[in-house]
């Protein structure tokens, strides 16, 4: 089915030295970007990460030190990265709890003011674990009727989410063909930033997703205690997390 889309839609995935936000470090990134009128742009990039590669990450995705010694840093590719998903949505395979909140975090620390929350998000994965839960192998050989070839390659697990994608749009007719609607399925909670430490109430007020006040308007909190604003900014917390907090903080102020 072809994806019926009012702006570009980027299929993308990474690979990195490990799962953490904060500390870890793009290696590699691939997008598949899927215009309105159907035309498909792709590129993958190598990335040198600064840091060492776990021995334990490699064996995930094959990537090595002696690989990505001569490639760009992100900080160095990150705005024609920018240039190139401007104005589009995103789409991929657990991408809302890993991927977006991973490159939203690399593009702060390269400096790069690229507005994501504008963005539709589509996670693939989401989608699919609400229809079937399955993992991505299980999901290309399920809806694709394929196997996955060079599995945890950003390259195939890239093009593999995006077959995956039209696949379910042909398979369940509940499922709308359009990014809005598919953005709003594939979320499990309306994040106010990207790692989920702040949620949406029904209300649309912003409330805290974890912790000792977990539940609590963020809003509150941050007035009623004044060293929790400080423990955020000093804790091992993504950059975007704390630029969230200091908004609504900068907030409580200007209303005063």
């Amino acid at each position: 089915m072809q994806l019926n889309l009012r702006n570009p839609l980027v299929f993308f995935d990474l690979e990195t030295t490990g799962i953490n936000i904060v500390k870890d470090r793009i290696v590699e990134i691939s997008f598949v970007k899927v215009h309105p009128n159907g035309k498909e742009e792709s590129k993958t990039r190598r990335i040198n990460p600064g840091m060492p590669i776990p021995p334990e990450s490699t064996a995930i995705h094959g990537i090595t030190d002696e690989d990505v010694k001569d490639c760009p840093t992100f900080k160095e590719v990150a705005k024609s990265l920018a240039a190139q998903i401007e104005g589009c949505d995103l789409a991929g395979f657990n991408s809302n709890r890993f991927d977006i909140p991973m490159l939203a975090e690399e593009f702060l620390r390269a400096g790069v003011d690229l507005d994501l929350n504008k963005r539709k998000f589509v996670d693939v994965q989401t989608i699919f674990h609400k229809m079937e839960q399955r993992t991505l192998s299980a999901a290309y050989k399920f809806y694709c009727d394929k196997t996955l070839e060079n599995a945890h390659t950003a390259e195939a697990d890239t093009y593999a989410t995006y077959e995956i994608l039209k696949a379910q749009l042909d398979r369940y007719p509940e499922l709308q063909n359009d990014v809005n609607h598919l953005a709003e399925f594939s979320c499990f909670n309306s994040n106010v930033d990207f790692a989920g430490r702040m949620i949406y109430n029904e209300e649309g007020k912003e409330v805290i997703n974890f912790g000792k006040y977990k539940g609590q308007l963020a809003e509150e909190v941050l007035k009623n205690d004044p060293g929790y604003y400080s423990w955020i900014m000093n804790g091992d917390f993504p950059l975007n997390t704390k630029k969230m907090f200091t908004e609504i903080k900068l907030r409580g102020f200007n209303s005063k």
